[in-house]
């Protein structure tokens, strides 16, 4: 597991091979498209490299095409803005050429302030469920699983989505940790929460109607991402990250989540819409 997390994380360490230009891979796990998680923690991976100050509090990001697995992305990161309190990013991912992605970060230094937090809602602990790994290997024992769904320790609070017969609330529910230990550089925390925020979010789209991404009828991606962080948090502890799907119409679904420390502090909110076509 530590080594699949640790490929994670190597894989968010681009290559600066011009200034305010930097290139990145994706594994080598035999997929169709890139991982969307993957397009926006490597593009705020190099958003702050060009920062000196400050933590990134929000995001805005658009997947525009699909991302080729076989071929490097290079990542052009725009400097608008290098405030006293606020500093602003444009990044571009490129492929063949074009653009597949772009996001929009913003950075702020440390101010006090007024502070209130929702609750956590009351779940049970992480260590009486099961985690996702271990029933992925129970199924499939023979088989090479990907480290984007070996690196991170994710348990089902409700239903999973390999157990949906039928209709579910529009809520799901997952604890999640890295798979291993992590450094002290806060700038990898959020970027593999970023990453981790993509793994689970769209489905819950689908939770309504009693189906998931497994289903082979329907295509699933994701079209724009956005991420407030609160306050501090490690990767590598427990996080609660609390979904909600709130609409779906023309084959698009929007979701929500809040994602909480154990200790019960709210740090980071997301919100997410995507493709989610039928098809036959």
């Amino acid at each position: 597991m530590q080594t699949a997390l640790d490929n994670v994380v190597a894989l968010l360490d681009l290559e600066a091979i011009e200034v305010n230009i930097f290139r990145g891979r994706s594994p080598d796990d035999d997929r169709q498209r890139i991982f969307g998680g993957q397009v926006a923690g490597q593009a705020l991976v190099a958003a702050a490299r060009t920062v000196e100050h400050g933590s990134v509090h929000s995001l805005h990001a658009y997947f525009l095409r699909a991302g080729d697995p076989r071929a490097p992305v290079l990542y052009d990161v725009d400097r608008i803005r290098d405030g006293r309190s606020f500093t602003t990013r444009r990044v571009v991912a490129i492929q063949h050429g074009r653009a597949i992605f772009q996001l929009a970060a913003s950075f702020h230094v440390a101010e006090n302030g007024y502070q209130h937090l929702e609750p956590m809602p009351e779940v049970p602990a992480p260590e009486t469920l099961e985690s996702r790994a271990e029933r992925l290997r129970a199924a499939n024992p023979d088989r090479d699983h990907p480290d984007r769904m070996m690196a991170l320790d994710i348990r089902y609070v409700t239903t999973s989505p390999l157990d949906r017969r039928g209709p579910l609330p529009p809520t799901q529910r997952v604890w999640m940790r890295a798979n291993g230990t992590l450094g002290d550089d806060p700038v990898l925390h959020t970027c593999l929460l970023t990453y981790a925020s993509d793994l689970t979010l769209l489905d819950t789209t689908l939770a309504p109607h009693g189906t998931s991404a497994a289903h082979p009828g329907i295509m699933m991606a994701s079209l724009d991402h956005a991420m407030w962080f609160h306050g501090p948090f490690r990767a590598d502890e427990w996080l609660l990250y609390d979904q909600h799907t709130p609409a779906a119409s023309g084959a698009r679904g929007l979701a929500t989540g809040r994602v909480f420390t154990r200790d019960g502090r709210l740090v980071a909110s997301v919100v997410q819409e995507g493709l989610i076509r039928p098809v036959s």
